[in-house]
């Protein structure tokens, strides 16, 4: 199949290289602001270059991935979807709910398949997870530990334009555990702090984060969230039932130093960066990408999925920001 690349910077270039790995992909036709991104992809991966998003979509692909700016994505989605063209978007869907909501509305009356990028659904350890939970094989639940620790803060740029850490860095976590453990959350409590980078506290955000989580059966889940961690790029899962516990990402590159006598655990190179902890999860996503356009399978993350772990970002920031606990009926309201 041929597939279109709209928007080449790091996660463009990276998911360039990776469709055209892919069996399922003879083409690629790519186009992104600065010539010189789409000049590179060009040669490194034999694409065909095209002026505009417009050019791409009239080029006979079959799909399309979205990987440029944020305030892009809007625009983008509803251009593709238009032209019946099957469509991958990294998240967000755009850089606010009420935006995020118009697009859904806007696509809602199409038979176009769009799939949003959240690469953990396609990570080993949360697929598996997600099959023991479902699987019946903890019982019922009652905590959800998940944590994601960058091992140092994005630049100033980027963190003023992201939203926020619990809209940018949280909602991975957010959209893991509606999936992992298939229920709603009903209720946020969150807690930040700055201690580290001075641009973080002067753009109105937090460095580190705590959010407790309400779930509509009464499991509580707890996110664990950082811009400094030294070790390395941690993400984990904790799942407690009545009947057993599980971990997600407790393996040998985990970027955590035991103390205890005797124990070599873990012993290997910590993960440093998130395209290196989930490289293999991206190559699925992308595959699954392809069924998708293929027609052989259903998109494996809607837009709605997409605005559900978008509510709960909503709901923490709030929380964070007025010192109290927030229901997600309250930010759906406002």
């Amino acid at each position: 199949m041929r597939i279109g690349i709209l928007g080449l910077g790091r996660i463009g270039a990276f998911h360039a290289e990776t469709l055209a790995g892919l069996d399922a992909v003879d083409s690629l036709v790519v186009a992104d602001p600065f010539a010189d991104a789409a000049k590179s992809a060009a040669e490194r991966f034999g694409a065909e270059v095209a002026d505009s998003p417009e050019a791409v979509l009239a080029a006979g692909v079959d799909g399309v991935v979205i990987a440029a700016a944020t305030d892009a994505h809007p625009a983008l989605l509803r251009a593709a979807v238009e032209a019946g063209v099957p469509v991958f978007c990294e998240k967000p869907v755009a850089r606010t709910m009420a935006e995020g909501v118009d697009v859904l509305k806007a696509v809602a009356g199409h038979d176009v398949p769009v799939q949003i990028g959240h690469n953990r659904r396609f990570d080993a350890g949360f697929v598996a997870a997600r099959a023991a939970v479902r699987g019946g094989e903890l019982g019922k639940l009652h905590t959800v530990r998940s944590t994601t620790l960058d091992p140092a803060p994005p630049p100033a740029a980027y963190v003023a334009a992201s939203g926020g850490i619990f809209r940018d860095c949280s909602v991975h976590d957010f959209d893991i555990i509606r999936w992992v453990t298939g229920r709603e959350v009903s209720e946020v409590y969150a807690v930040g702090g700055n201690r580290g980078a001075d641009y973080i506290r002067e753009s109105g955000d937090a460095d580190t984060t705590g959010a407790v989580l309400t779930l509509d059966d009464g499991t509580i889940a707890v996110v664990s969230n950082s811009r400094h961690n030294a070790r390395g790029h941690d993400v984990r899962m904790e799942i407690h039932g009545f009947e057993d516990s599980i971990a997600v990402g407790l393996e040998d590159r985990l970027p955590l130093r035991s103390v205890e006598p005797g124990v070599t655990f873990p012993s290997g190179v910590p993960h440093d960066f998130f395209m290196d902890r989930f490289a293999a999860a991206y190559r699925a996503e992308l595959t699954a990408f392809t069924e998708v356009v293929a027609g052989s399978r259903t998109s494996p993350c809607t837009i709605e999925d997409a605005l559900e772990a978008g509510w709960i970002a909503e709901a923490c920031t709030l929380s964070l920001h007025e010192h109290r606990p927030v229901t997600i009926a309250e930010v759906r309201r406002g």
